[in-house]
């Protein structure tokens, strides 16, 4: 009696788990005949991911699916299951009063418009997914209302001890600032605004109250100004979740740039040859300057090489030493004849490495100067009041035109998940990974970082200079390089402004042509100083004071 109940559970058990199936893959369908199926929240690439995971995992509160019930972030439960009592206690005191469980119920009605926002197949059931969403999107609702501004709060807010005692404190304040922005992180925004239709529903304008409150946040979060601040409101519920709608109030459409046409860029072609032959002009000089001081040296060092030549240095060297009894100086003048050949190898290598210099450029970071390397040159930096549309460079006044931007706590959580996103839904016109490759490119030591911040161009809310040049460094160097107009006009500009200045060339000249000669210099150093060195073993003969009576 006791096996046949235990097969009948068994098989019970069994029939729910392909009930269950049946009905995930039966969803799983009816997803893909939705119409306008645009999944938009995604999960970070692996690449980039690498990089730095904790900018791109939530370390404080997780929103949505793809982080929920995370051992790390069970603390906060307790704080959103707060704001769930909150919403049902705000939604019964209503005119036309709601339970909790109708607003779980009217998510669940939304499933397969919310599983189709996801990129990654959610493994929730109807009832869970629901619960779930009700209760983050109720905090999210509560957070962003509660958090610090300039406006009153409403009178129902402002007897939250434990929220408003949290919110008051600036490091969780910005942690969960940081969480909310994730792209792993976000829930779809039409439920925030939905709840806040049934919280709101006796105002006017209820969702002018919602626009204002997303802009603030907004405006706080985005590292560069908005772009689109007077459509904001208009555009502002058609995106799909807050992470698409700071990207789209941040970064302009490049496709809208103008591109000049062939007759500017065959000018520009011809400039360039010109100045390729002035340059090969000075590059003959040093050249033939090069050749005649070289080539006797390179002669010696050839001989040199030969075990024959080193031998016939040494043996004399050492002959004076033994009858001089003077074995402690032969000791230095071995190292000095050993390391002969070593010179000569040094000399060769930094010869190769010179001419192979220029040919092979590191591919993680852009081809550009850095900022101090421009302010040599005499390019000065100006700050825009616009976006990433007002990047420009301005040959006739050397003037680098850059946004300005605010760097805190924040900026770079923001900024590598703005660029994730961009990854994933535009890979053929990267707009803001092109501006922090061009960031990166020019921002290398702490003197950029502080030659930006004194031109107004950097807005430092960080402890130092570095820590904006280790946030700049590496930020895209998983992100494959993608062609923007209006921002390789500007790098190509600059470059061509740099290698014209006369600076430049003759650096560049003393480099390729005197540079690469040093090693041979200090090769016949080593000798002369081998010579004195016998010289002065053989004056301790005292053989030099008697040429010098003979002489006198």
């Amino acid at each position: 009696m006791t096996h046949s109940n235990s097969s009948l559970v068994e098989l019970a058990t069994n029939l729910s788990h392909d009930h269950e199936w049946v009905i995930n893959i039966s969803r799983s369908l009816k997803e893909t005949l939705i119409e306008n199926n645009n999944d938009t929240i995604f999960n970070v690439p692996n690449s980039l991911r690498s990089s730095k995971p904790a900018s791109y995992t939530p370390q404080m509160v997780s929103l949505g699916p793809y982080h929920h019930r995370r051992l790390e972030l069970v603390e906060m439960e307790q704080q959103k299951l707060a704001a769930a009592r909150w919403v049902q206690k705000e939604l019964k005191n209503k005119q036309k009063p709601i339970s909790f469980h109708e607003l779980v119920a009217y998510v669940a009605e939304h499933d397969i418009r919310i599983r189709s926002c996801y990129h990654r197949y959610l493994d929730f059931d109807q009832e869970k997914l629901a619960w779930m969403f009700a209760i983050d999107v109720s905090f999210l609702y509560q957070y962003l209302r509660a958090c610090p501004s300039k406006r009153k709060l409403p009178s129902s807010l402002e007897n939250m001890g434990y929220f408003m005692h949290w919110a008051r404190k600036k490091i969780w304040h910005n942690a969960v600032l940081r969480d909310i922005i994730m792209m792993e992180n976000q829930v779809p925004l039409f439920l925030l605004k939905e709840i806040h239709g049934f919280l709101c529903e006796e105002e006017t304008n209820s969702d002018k109250v919602l626009a204002s409150t997303l802009m603030t946040l907004c405006k706080h979060l985005a590292p560069i100004k908005l772009l689109n601040d007077k459509c904001f409101e208009e555009e502002c519920f058609t995106r799909a979740h807050l992470l698409e709608l700071l990207y789209y109030t941040v970064a302009p459409n490049w496709t809208i740039f103008p591109i000049e046409d062939n007759h500017k860029n065959q000018e520009n072609n011809v400039k360039q040859v010109d100045e390729k032959k002035t340059c090969g002009c000075m590059g003959l000089i040093f050249q033939f300057l090069w050749f005649v001081i070289w080539a006797p040296i390179h002669f010696l060092i050839k001989i040199s090489k030969s075990k024959i030549i080193v031998g016939l240095i040494n043996v004399p060297v050492k002959i004076v030493a033994y009858f001089l009894k003077l074995r402690d100086k032969s000791v230095d003048v071995n190292q000095i004849v050993s390391s002969m050949s070593d010179v000569v190898q040094e000399a060769e290598k930094s010869s190769d490495h010179t001419e192979d210099n220029d040919e092979s450029p590191l591919v993680e970071e852009i081809a550009i100067p850095s900022v101090e390397e421009l302010s040599k040159i005499g390019v000065q930096f100006r700050p825009t009041k616009g976006g990433v549309n007002t990047v420009k460079f301005d040959k006739s006044s050397a003037t680098f035109y850059l946004p300005v931007i605010h760097v805190t706590d924040n900026t770079d959580v923001v900024l590598r998940n703005l660029v994730a996103y961009e990854a994933c839904i535009a890979p053929e016109g990267m707009v803001l990974a092109r501006y922090t490759e061009l960031m990166d490119g020019i921002i290398d030591t702490e003197e950029d970082a502080k030659i930006l911040r004194e031109a107004g161009v950097l807005l430092n809310h960080l402890k130092s200079d570095k820590e904006v040049t280790s946030l700049w460094n590496g930020m895209t160097t998983s992100v494959k390089v993608t062609k923007v107009p209006i921002i390789d006009k500007v790098i190509e500009d600059v470059n061509a402004y740099y290698s014209a200045s006369w600076k430049v060339k003759v650096k560049r000249s003393m480099k390729k042509y005197v540079y690469a000669s040093w090693p041979c210099l200090t090769f016949l150093a080593a000798n002369i100083l081998l010579l004195l060195s016998v010289v002065e073993t053989v004056c301790t003969m005292d053989g030099c004071s008697k040429w010098v009576r003979v002489v006198s």
